[in-house]
């Protein structure tokens, strides 16, 4: 028997996106976000949900960019000081020792050591509540070529990214591999 929980804010797997935008004076800035994914094939588009409060809040609004950034469970430490002091008082890449590098494709900064990067223009923005959704439409996609497979496809078990967990408020990493995806249900 299922046990109701109310309305919360749990969907699995919810994703561990550090969010890359520069300020009015250049300066970059790396934000910890939860509450995004795909959510558009065509274009492209990833979702991001954030507090108005936020430094790249109004940095996405002032700049219409943003990437996402994927850390590798080597980073972990470095994802979650991204998400526990403001952009506004501290310089997060110095702090973390983590390289900002200008795109090549938008005006937003990536972060060089983590191995998966989407880089965004903004599409839309959403008012939902307390949060704000940007839609990002995709421009490119980088892969470090360590974590491709066949040389041009990101294998999840290479890139090793973190996972959030909202209830118990804690991380993540990949499971184990369970077959393929329009595959298992032809089984049926």
């Amino acid at each position: 028997m299922k046990k109701s929980l109310g309305a919360k804010t749990i969907a699995f797997p919810t994703p561990t996106f550090i969010v890359g935008t520069y300020d009015s004076s250049d300066k970059a800035n790396a934000m910890n976000v939860a509450w995004g994914g795909i959510c558009c094939s065509k274009p492209p588009c990833v979702s991001i949900s954030l507090r108005k409060s936020r430094q790249s809040y109004k940095n996405i609004v002032e700049r219409k960019a943003f990437t996402i950034n994927i850390p590798s469970e080597t980073y972990i430490k470095e994802a979650d000081y991204f998400g526990i002091v403001s952009g506004a008082d501290e310089d997060k890449f110095s702090k973390t020792g983590l390289t900002p590098t200008k795109s090549d494709q938008v005006d937003a900064p990536y972060i060089s050591e983590f191995p998966f990067i989407i880089e965004c223009k903004l599409l839309h923005t959403i008012e939902i509540g307390l949060h704000t959704q940007f839609i990002g439409e995709i421009i490119d996609v980088k892969a470090e070529e360590s974590v491709l497979e066949n040389g041009n496809d990101p294998d999840i078990e290479r890139i090793k990214p973190v996972f959030y967990s909202p209830g118990t408020r804690t991380y993540y990493g990949v499971g184990k591999y369970l077959g393929k995806a329009f595959s298992l249900g032809k089984e049926i």
